[in-house]
């Protein structure tokens, strides 16, 4: 990697961490500890290892990332919405009835998940 790479990768990994915040303090809920020490690893794997295309989330071919640790779903969805699979603005709908950012993922209902 080089390091205009990695310095790219640290600026995507501080909007990650803004996101993470944004959606939780929006929420009033969540647990954003978690997310927030997760959020290298998310934008890492989003932004630079997985084979992913946010304008065809259903893609047959594409890597999957299975979450084990829903807690920290803030942190994937602000790296999917970093990443163009939604807009960063549906991160204040977090747990909100009706939003599909859920406490917890949902494949049926987050583009990327």
């Amino acid at each position: 990697m080089t390091s205009a790479e990695e310095k790219s990768l640290k600026l995507t990994a501080v909007s990650v961490r803004e996101g993470v915040l944004t959606g939780t303090h929006a929420a009033k809920a969540g647990h954003p500890g978690g997310s927030l020490s997760a959020a290298d690893l998310f934008t890492y794997l989003y932004f630079k290892e997985m084979r992913i295309d946010p304008a065809n989330p259903r893609w047959e071919d594409r890597d999957r990332f299975v979450l084990s640790k829903g807690h920290t779903a803030p942190g994937l969805y602000a790296a999917l919405a970093n990443r163009g699979y939604f807009p960063v603005e549906d991160l204040l709908t977090l747990r909100q009835i009706g939003s599909h950012l859920q406490g917890h993922p949902n494949m049926n209902l987050t583009p990327g998940v």
